[in-house]
């Protein structure tokens, strides 16, 4: 008898996202396939299963929300990028440090009880908890994401099709393996193990260790890949990827991609791979070399990448649903950290159009946190400064989501490398390259005889400012260390921080002594146990 996973008792089928019918989901409860066995229903399948499946439709306990809600937004958070007050799925605990010492010496320690992040999640990761677990909901969507996309793989040679079949079917081929590899480099970034699943149903009990789930991701992007190289953008192709991505999103960066684009989509999603999951202390030099390698053959500033949008109906997500919406206006549910607003530098066009200083501080409930109060808001559409990229927008459709990798991610990722293979100029002028792009307004930095460290700071302070809400900050703070206990290393100091009666201070130290890898949600582990030879379920530290 086949394992059967929780969150995969539900797979949804049939749905066709357009301008007019935003969401017609067929028999949503049946986990059945027999809907796709046509061409049409097969591509709705494949469309279906990535952005409902995958992103949007999750309901256990009391959570009913979409990926971009909670759990894309435990990374910002945990990133400092933002700050949340909300004790919802413990969002305002997993991002609370265990303790910040004040300028005057006064030591605030996390207010909730266990004071260790580590602590608290294991407390709370019991089946029982049922919602209330935040380590469950990233594991259920990218593990039903995968699952939505073995059901493609299942069925697509088994299908007819019109016209150049082999162009269709090997689109619809590209599209399952580009997700399931996006699904397991998600998981291997956050889980200290996962289950390689290949099956259209059921599961396994095989543990893997993390690296072995990123092996997995880069397995499945390379087949990607190699499909993708014998395709041109004929009519064919067009159509179907034409139909895979909703009409709404088909506009800005989210076009309809081309081959080339997608496989260069591919490569700096794979440079992801390596950097977000190797500390820089112990980053080698093959490594920065493949990083360069990569993303030199990443995504181009004229691409298209992949990308989500709201419309008036909310189909694929409401803008409160994500970390830049919940964080527009002075009544948002996030607050912006005042360490994101920090690490931009003075004169920086891109602080003045995106951010505002309020009036009085927002000063939360102390027995929620001790880092997130606040003296600044995130403007609505930005201020609207000509050629200064805008961070938020509440607007129907304004906000553009990236859902995978950018050209400004693949371009600070190449600057990086360079900066740390020797090649400090070159990094340099990326740095400004994107500061330029982004109208930033401020002196270059290529040309002024840097060190490495500099060059590492400028390169540290543009990835905060740049790729705010984008689900990369707690990566990076993991990578560089700052999640780690002080004692080790880790820590923030000189910090801007506002205590609890809107004081502000400027030398902070904060430790936020962060588990670095989740253990595997307890909800799997209560349903599939591990089986004999499993690699370990549960983080060491």
């Amino acid at each position: 008898m086949k394992k059967t996973q929780l969150f995969l008792l539900i797979l949804v089928l049939g749905v066709s996202f357009s301008c007019k019918d935003q969401l017609d989901v067929k028999n949503p409860n049946s986990p059945t396939t027999g809907s796709a066995n046509s061409e049409t229903g097969l591509i709705s399948l494949a469309q279906g299963g990535v952005y409902v499946n995958g992103f949007t439709t999750l309901k256990y306990g009391g959570f009913t929300g979409t990926f971009w809600g909670d759990p894309f937004s435990y990374h910002e958070i945990m990133g400092d990028v933002v700050g949340v007050e909300a004790a919802n799925q413990r969002i305002n605990e997993i991002g609370c440090p265990n303790y910040v010492i004040l300028d005057d010496g006064t030591k605030v320690t996390n207010p909730n009880s266990p004071a260790l992040q580590a602590d608290m999640i294991r407390q709370v990761n019991i089946n029982s908890n049922a919602s209330d677990n935040p380590l469950y909901y990233e594991w259920a969507f990218m593990y039903a994401l995968n699952t939505a996309c073995n059901n493609v793989l299942a069925l697509v040679d088994g299908t007819s099709f019109t016209g150049d079949a082999n162009t269709k079917k090997n689109t619809l081929k590209a599209w399952a393996y580009w997700w399931k590899g996006y699904a397991y480099s998600r998981i291997g970034s956050i889980y200290f193990a996962g289950i390689i699943n290949n099956e259209p149903s059921g599961t396994n009990g095989k543990y893997v260790t993390k690296e072995d789930i990123i092996k997995e991701s880069n397995a499945n992007f390379d087949k990607a890949a190699s499909i993708l190289g014998g395709l041109t953008a004929n009519a064919d192709y067009k159509a179907v990827v034409g139909k895979l991505i909703p009409d709404f999103f088909q506009v800005g960066k989210g076009g309809l991609i081309d081959p080339g684009m997608w496989v260069r989509n591919i490569n700096t999603m794979k440079a992801r791979n390596i950097l977000v999951n190797t500390t820089s202390k112990t980053m080698s030099a093959a490594q920065w070399t493949s990083i360069i390698d990569l993303t030199t053959n990443g995504i181009k500033a004229s691409d298209y990448v992949f990308t989500g949008r709201n419309n008036a109906t909310s189909d694929f997500f409401s803008i409160s649903q994500t970390p830049a919406g919940n964080s527009v206006g002075p009544t948002a549910g996030y607050k912006i950290s005042e360490r994101l607003v920090q690490d931009f530098k003075p004169g920086d066009k891109r602080l003045d159009n995106n951010f505002v200083k309020r009036k009085n501080a927002w000063i939360g409930n102390n027995d929620r946190g001790n880092v997130f109060n606040t003296g600044w808001d995130l403007i609505d559409g930005g201020a609207g400064m000509s050629g200064v990229v805008s961070l938020g927008s509440r607007a129907v459709g304004g906000y553009e989501l990236y859902m995978a990798g950018t050209y400004e991610e693949n371009e600070l990722t190449k600057a990086e490398a360079l900066i740390n293979s020797g090649k400090i100029e070159d990094g340099l002028k990326i740095i400004d390259a994107i500061r330029t792009l982004q109208g930033a307004g401020i002196a270059a930095v290529a040309g002024k005889s840097l060190t490495q460290a500099q060059a590492q700071e400028e390169l540290r302070r543009e990835r905060r400012v740049v790729l705010p809400f984008r689900g990369l900050a707690f990566y990076d703070a993991r990578r560089w260390g700052v999640i780690d206990d002080i004692s080790k290393g880790g820590g923030r100091t000189n910090c801007v921080v506002l205590d609890k009666v809107g004081k502000v201070n400027t030398k902070a130290t904060i430790n936020y002594n962060y588990l670095d890898y989740w253990d595997v949600p307890d909800n799997e582990l209560a349903y599939n146990k591990p089986e004999a030879g499993s690699a370990p379920i549960k983080n060491p530290k």
